[in-house]
Parts: structure tokens; C-alpha cells; sequence
């Protein structure tokens, strides 16, 4: 166990780097939608972006990080067919991608530990869901939001 930990702890900094390059490329996605919404590049560009950061957040079990960005990409894949990203749904999306930072910022360096409930994440959720027209969305992945340490996971 002893091992696992400080694998994990010396794979974060890396981690870290990654997530904020992926999240730079979501801002970049989300940029273009501002300009052209429905640009399909774009959105085919957020939906891969986001993908990669939950398996990334996935393989350091932080499944906070990981489910929320799963939740934010099944619902634009499913919306994206027949929906009009409009100014709201874009700013929906915005706050979504903000509470990733701020989630990646209050990881535990030592533990893991990402110290929030999942409120916020929920609303958040909800809210993108309204906005894009999937009030009544159950994404793929049907846990919970939930948060686990590493350690935890392993344990």
C-alpha cells in the first residue's frame, strides 16, 4: 500500500500538468462555440477533451473530477444532435469547466482528497442539462457523484 501511495503522489504533479492543458483546450472549444455555436469541430473537440480528462482523473481515482467530466460529456453528446448551443447553455458549460479547476486546485496533494461535497457539482449539472434541453437526462455512467481517495480505492 505504502508503494501505491507514493506512485500516486508522484504521478499527481504530472496529472496536474495535463488536466490544466486539457481544460485550456475545453476553454479553447468553448471559445470557438461562443463565436460559432453548433460548430461541430468544436464540439467534437470538447467531447474528446473532456473524455481524456476523466480517464486521466480515472486511473488517479479521482472520481470526483472524473464522474463530473464524464457527466458534462454524455450530456453534450447526447444533446449536441438537436441542440442550439445558445448563450446559456454556453455559460452553463462555462461554470462546469470552472468548478474542474477549481476541483484540481483542492486535490490533497498527500491523500487525494478533494475536500467538497458534490452540490455543486449536481447543480452545475443540472443546470448544463436544462439549458441544452436534457432536464430529464440520466447519464452512462449512472454512480453517484462520489469522492474517493486513491488510498481508498486501493485499500
Amino acid at each position: 500500500m505504502p508503494n501505491e501511495r507514493t506512485q500516486w503522489a508522484q504521478r499527481l504533479p504530472e496529472f496536474l500538468v495535463e488536466a490544466e492543458t486539457l481544460l485550456a483546450k475545453t476553454e479553447e472549444c468553448l471559445s470557438h462555440l461562443q463565436l460559432i455555436s453548433n460548430d461541430r469541430d468544436a464540439i467534437d473537440c470538447m467531447l474528446n477533451t473532456l473524455l481524456k480528462l476523466a480517464n486521466k482523473a480515472d486511473a488517479l481515482a479521482l472520481a470526483a473530477v472524473s464522474e463530473f467530466s464524464l457527466h458534462i460529456h454524455d450530456l453534450l453528446n447526447h444533446a449536441q444532435n438537436h441542440i442550439n448551443l445558445h448563450d446559456e447553455a454556453l455559460s452553463a458549460l462555462k461554470d462546469c469547466l470552472t468548478l474542474i479547476a477549481w476541483q484540481l486546485e483542492l486535490i490533497d496533494q498527500t491523500t487525494g482528497q478533494l475536500s467538497l461535497d458534490d452540490s455543486e457539482q449536481v447543480t452545475l449539472i443540472e443546470a448544463f442539462a436544462v439549458q441544452v434541453g436534457q432536464s430529464g437526462f440520466q447519464p452512462i455512467n449512472t454512480r453517484p457523484l462520489a469522492l474517493v481517495s486513491y488510498s481508498e480505492l486501493h485499500a
